[in-house]
């Protein structure tokens, strides 16, 4: 009789050392656990996921670029998700019934092992990973589903203009204000990037620099410059956004 292969699990949290928490409390709880990758975040927790196909990602609800709740609708169906969080008990009771679990942090080593235990039974069970919680856990958080940003009021030289965000290819920051490209023109405000990437949806938009957001179905390709660095080509645009280091996992296949 084959032996099963050794469960495999993703930790993503903005936070190295908590990464090497879990990771060690994990190890201590269930040894047969193979952390095949980590991740700082929603979107690089989702191409680990999408490229690792790991059984169990651990998932920190509020991570930059994506969080924790956007990553897991992404991954629902690929992995079990564990939420770990700071949020007390009383926002997370919902998921006692165990179709989503939770750690609480800090990380107790007690709770890491009743986690460990339940998942356990679910992989001996072999049921598809559930997300049915997810809308629940975000209204609980939130009070309500975040809304994200669908208008960009921005200036177009003397006249103001509403810009639909699916009209938008690009944002890049410039000097004071940041320009809005779309396919016709091109418009500025002044709302800096880091502001921007809080109320776009981060399945539509993709950071990948500090001073450049773009439209991911607005990508045409992607290539690399005499530098080696990743460069994202616009379609129907001669623009060419340098992608820097830190968002090269978004284009990790190339």
């Amino acid at each position: 009789m084959t032996p099963s292969p050794a469960p495999t699990a993703v930790i993503a949290d903005d936070e190295r050392l908590m990464r090497e928490q879990i990771a060690g409390r994990l190890r201590d709880a269930w040894p047969e656990l193979v952390i095949v990758g980590e991740a700082a975040n929603g979107h690089e927790a989702v191409a680990l996921t999408q490229r690792l196909e790991p059984d169990i990602v651990f998932l920190d609800i509020r991570m930059p670029v994506m969080d924790g709740i956007a990553a897991a609708r992404a991954i629902a169906g690929k992995a079990h998700v564990v939420f770990v969080t700071a949020y007390d008990q009383y926002a997370l009771n919902a998921f006692d019934h165990g179709a989503v679990d939770y750690l609480l942090k800090p990380v107790e080593p007690e709770r890491v092992a009743l986690a460990c235990r339940r998942i356990r039974e679910r992989l001996a069970h072999n049921p598809d990973p559930m997300t049915g919680l997810l809308e629940q856990l975000s209204q609980r958080l939130g009070g309500k589903p975040r809304e994200h940003l669908r208008w960009v009021q921005a200036s177009v030289g003397a006249a103001i203009r509403m810009i639909p965000t699916a009209d938008i290819l690009f944002f890049r920051a410039e000097d004071k204000y940041t320009r809005v490209q779309t396919a016709g023109f091109e418009a500025l405000i002044r709302k800096p990037i880091k502001e921007l990437i809080e109320e776009l949806d981060p399945a539509q938009f993709w950071q990948i620099h500090r001073a450049t957001v773009v439209r991911v179905d607005a990508i045409a390709h992607v290539s690399r410059n005499l530098r080696g660095n990743q460069v994202v080509h616009v379609k129907g645009r001669d623009d060419k956004l340098e992608v820097s280091r830190s968002f090269n996992h978004l284009f990790r296949q190339m």
